[in-house]
């Protein structure tokens, strides 16, 4: 199977997914946003002086001859109409009931709330299971198989991908990312197994983050056999030392890379760790695609607000049917929670001032190594101009001499010429 259609979502991750967000949101609706609803209310509008009492799920302050009903079927010679808490999906007429409520609707009725009844629609309240829905579905696909997992194969998929960009930033092969973003436990393990092999690895990290003003040089100041010692500890060395190498040399958005790769390796030995896969996903790749998006939802869910309480504002809408504000306020929060989620996963820029320090240093190489080549070609065309043409020929001749002077080099030289006379000689019979 090719890498494409590996970390490519199939039909099997969608249906999954909309098959769990579909029944959550419902569920959730049906069973859950009502009595939390209810509970909310009461919270804030029951009375403190009076008990209310439960006819079949409704709760009310009673009259004298309603205490003696409490579990039965609300009447309105029951209920004092003072306060009325109806979470019910049961429809109430005013002659029977004491008040009217169709079965689609709750009702509330509170003297802090004014005089009318409160009437609130459970549409009101879609976008609250939606989000419940939503996140219970992410968190399962998780979890799941990354064969059918949703979520599960874009982890996997951003690992790979995160791995491939370190490999171009840094210039490292597949084995020494594979080593830098292996679990601390996983590297413990390898180094009792394979000592030599991490040994060498950490060499080549080592010789590639050496700073350019030290390479070829004598006075660097420790060598990676003085700093890797025998009785070295593995793991403490790549995530302090060889981390800090990295940072320096590259830069720190690279070390944060090998870092979150590390982390969501957790999450694929143990998938209930499943922050530990999300900052990986959410900070490399979700927050660099898709940050106008939610930016652009939350602008948007606002703009529905306004013309939701504009039009409130302007009595199209009833203070006592609250719910279209309701539906606008819940949307606003979802689009808002959803931003700052995304805004805490978004990674910081690099300070503008290392920025400069490490393009001040390039430049500054870059001026040495130019200033050095003009000296030379300074003291080469001195040497001309001055005379000293047979003193730089005499120079020449001594090299050929040494040259000649070694067996090996004469007899390759010899062995070489004869190679090729003879391989001219047979060309020239062929034809």
């Amino acid at each position: 199977m090719s890498v494409l259609k590996l970390y490519k979502p199939g039909v099997q991750h969608y249906l999954i997914f909309a098959a769990l967000l579909v029944v959550f949101t419902v569920l959730f609706q049906n069973w859950f946003v009502g009595w939390i609803v209810e509970q909310f209310v009461l919270s804030q509008f029951k009375p403190e002086k009076q008990a209310l009492v439960n006819f079949d799920g409704v709760k009310a302050t009673p009259t004298n001859e309603g205490q003696s009903f409490a579990g039965k079927e609300v009447k309105s010679t029951y209920v004092n109409k003072e306060y009325i808490f109806d979470f019910t999906s049961q429809k109430r007429e005013e002659a029977t009931h004491g008040y009217p409520k169709a079965a689609s609707e709750w009702l509330v009725k509170a003297p802090p709330l004014g005089e009318s009844a409160i009437i609130l629609e459970p549409y009101g309240f879609w976008m609250l299971s939606f989000d419940f829905g939503f996140v219970l579905s992410l968190l399962l696909t998780t979890i799941l198989s990354p064969k059918i997992g949703y979520m599960s194969q874009k982890f996997e998929r951003e690992i790979n991908n995160t791995k491939g960009k370190v490999r171009l930033q840094t210039g490292f092969n597949n084995e020494v990312v594979e080593v830098l973003t292996l679990r601390d436990h996983d590297l413990e393990k390898l180094n009792q197994e394979r000592p030599d092999y991490i040994r060498q690895i950490y060499r080549r990290v080592w010789v590639r983050t050496i700073p350019e003003e030290e390479a070829g040089s004598r006075t660097a100041t420790l060598s990676f056999d003085d700093a890797f010692e025998p009785d070295e500890d593995c793991v403490t060395f790549r995530n302090q030392i060889l981390f800090g190498r990295i940072k320096e040399y590259f830069s720190e958005f690279v070390v944060r890379e090998l870092d979150n790769v590390k982390n969501a390796r957790d999450w694929q030995k143990n998938r209930l760790r499943i922050f530990a896969g999300l900052r990986l996903y959410m900070a490399h790749h979700f927050t660099e695609k898709y940050s106008n998006n939610v930016t652009g939802f939350a602008y948007g869910g606002a703009a529905l607000l306004i013309i939701a309480v504009g039009v409130r504002g302007l009595k199209f809408i009833p203070a006592t049917r609250p719910s279209l504000i309701l539906f606008a306020i819940l949307m606003e929060f979802t689009m808002l929670a959803l931003l700052a989620f995304t805004l805490y996963y978004t990674e910081e820029e690099e300070r503008m001032d290392k920025m400069l320090k490490k393009m001040e240093d390039a430049s500054k190489n870059q001026l040495d190594s130019l200033n050095k080549l003009a000296a030379d070609m300074h003291k080469m065309a001195v040497a001309f101009e001055g005379g000293t043409t047979e003193i730089m020929k005499k120079k020449v001749e001594d090299a050929v001499a040494e040259y000649l002077r070694s067996e090996d080099n004469v007899q390759s030289s010899v062995a070489k010429a004869i190679r090729d006379r003879i391989v001219v000689s047979l060309a020239s019979t062929a034809s």
